[in-house]
C-alpha cells in the first residue's frame, strides 16, 4: 500500500533546496541560541530534531500538502511542550509558510480540498497564536504572512491553470492546422485528378476510336488482325468506363462542374489580360521555339502560373509581374517575378509549404518530375520558378 502511495512521489530540486535550507537554518538557531536566557533554548536536541523532521515534510509540499502542514501543526505543538518555547522556532515559521502556499495551490478554494486546505490555514495559524507573550501586533503580523501565503498559492494556481488551458489550446489549434493543410491536400490532389481524368478519357477514347477505324479498314484474309484489334478497341471502352466510375465521382465531391475544354499555354494571352484588368501591369515573353506538350504537362504549367499570379493578386500587393516561359531542349521552365511582398504573411507562413496555392503548385510540378522554387529574392521582388522535364 505504502509503495502505490509513494509512487508519484518525486521531490523536485526546487523541494530538496527548499528543505536543506529550512534544516540548516534550524540547527544553526537551535544550537546558536543554547543558553538560560529570554529568548535562548535551553535544551536544544528537540528543537534540532524538529528542523530535520520539518525540513522531510517539505519534501512532500507537491504531493501531499495538506498532510504535511497538519503533520508540521503537531510537530510544532509538541516540540513546544518539550522546550516550553516562548517565541516562534525560525523552522516552523519558515515551513508553515511554504507548506500553506502548497495547499492553496494544490486545488480550487470552492472544490473540498480547497476547502479542506482552508480548514488546516485555520489550525495552522491557530497554533502559532498559542505561544506565550503573543500581543495584538504579533497576531496582526502573522496573519499577514499567512495570508501572504495562502494568496500567492491561489494565484499560482489560476496561473498554472490558464498556462494549461492555452496550451491545450494551442495543440488543438495545431492539430487543426495540421487537418486543415491535409485537406488542402486532398482537395488540390482531387481537383488534379478530375482534370487528369477529362484529359486522360479524351485521349483514350480517340485511341478507341481510331483502332476502331483502322478494324475497318482492314480487308478480307486479316481476320486475325481485325479480332487483336477488337480486343484492343473493347479494353479501350472498358478503361474509359472504368475511368468514369472510379474517378468521375471526383467532379460531383468537388462540385460536379461540367466538363470544359481543358486551358494550356497557348491560352496564357488570356490569362495575362484577364489578370492584368485588376490591377497590376503583367509582361509575358516565350524563350526558345515553343514545343508540343502533353496534355498534363500543358494544363499544369498553365495552372501553375494561374495559381501564381492570384497569389500576386491575394497576397503580394504588387505593381508589376513578369512571367518568362522558356523553351529549352530538355525541359520547360517557368518564371515569375513581382514586386510585392509574396505569398509569405502569417497567415500563410503558419501552414506548412506556404499555403494551398503553393500546395497545388508543388503537387503539379512534383508529378511531372519537376522542381519549384519558390520565395523572396535581391531587390524586395517575389520569385516563383518551376522547372518541367521533357520527353
Amino acid at each position: 500500500m505504502l509503495t502505490r502511495l509513494f509512487r508519484g512521489w518525486r521531490p523536485t530540486w526546487p523541494d530538496l533546496l527548499l528543505s536543506l535550507a529550512v534544516t540548516v537554518a534550524g540547527l544553526v538557531e537551535s544550537f546558536g541560541r543554547q543558553g538560560l536566557g529570554y529568548d535562548q533554548i535551553e535544551n536544544p536536541t528537540p528543537m534540532a530534531v524538529g528542523a530535520i523532521v520539518s525540513g522531510v515534510l517539505l519534501l512532500f509540499r507537491r504531493t501531499f500538502p495538506m498532510t504535511a502542514l497538519l503533520a508540521l501543526t503537531v510537530l510544532g505543538f509538541a516540540v513546544q511542550r518539550m522546550t516550553n518555547a516562548e517565541y516562534y522556532a525560525a523552522w516552523h515559521l519558515y515551513s508553515t509558510l511554504i507548506l500553506l502556499h502548497g495547499v492553496a495551490s494544490a486545488a480550487e478554494l470552492r472544490s473540498r480540498r480547497g476547502i479542506a486546505g482552508l480548514g488546516c490555514l485555520l489550525v495552522a495559524y491557530g497554533h502559532l497564536q498559542t505561544l506565550r507573550h503573543v500581543d495584538v501586533p504579533e497576531v496582526l503580523i502573522t496573519a499577514i504572512f499567512v495570508g501572504v501565503a495562502y494568496t500567492s498559492g491561489i494565484l499560482l494556481r489560476r496561473q498554472m491553470d490558464r498556462t494549461a488551458r492555452l496550451a491545450r489550446h494551442s495543440t488543438r489549434l495545431e492539430m487543426e492546422r495540421e487537418e486543415r493543410a491535409r485537406w488542402a491536400v486532398a482537395e488540390e490532389r482531387a481537383r488534379i485528378a478530375r482534370e487528369l481524368h477529362d484529359i486522360v478519357s479524351h485521349n483514350v477514347s480517340l485511341m478507341t476510336l481510331h483502332v476502331g477505324g483502322v478494324r475497318r479498314m482492314l480487308g478480307d484474309g486479316q481476320e486475325r488482325e481485325r479480332a487483336l484489334l477488337l480486343g484492343v478497341e473493347q479494353a479501350g471502352r472498358e478503361t474509359v468506363g472504368e475511368l468514369m466510375l472510379m474517378l468521375g465521382m471526383l467532379r460531383a465531391s468537388i462540385g460536379g462542374d461540367p466538363p470544359t475544354p481543358q486551358p494550356g499555354l497557348d491560352r496564357l494571352d488570356e490569362l495575362v489580360a484577364q489578370v492584368g484588368e485588376a490591377g497590376p501591369q503583367i509582361e509575358s515573353r516565350i524563350i526558345g521555339t515553343p514545343v508540343p506538350l502533353s496534355s498534363g504537362l500543358d494544363l499544369s504549367a498553365y495552372r501553375l502560373v494561374q495559381e501564381a499570379l492570384t497569389n500576386v493578386l491575394k497576397h503580394a500587393r504588387a505593381s508589376s509581374v513578369d512571367i518568362t516561359i522558356a523553351y529549352g531542349p530538355a525541359e520547360l521552365s517557368i518564371l515569375v517575378i513581382n514586386d510585392g511582398a509574396g505569398p509569405d504573411d502569417d497567415a500563410v507562413r503558419r501552414l506548412p509549404d506556404g499555403g494551398h496555392g503553393l500546395i497545388g503548385m508543388r503537387e503539379r510540378t512534383e508529378m511531372h518530375g519537376g522542381e519549384l522554387s519558390v520565395g523572396p529574392i535581391a531587390g524586395g521582388n517575389y520569385r516563383v520558378f518551376a522547372r518541367f522535364p521533357l520527353g
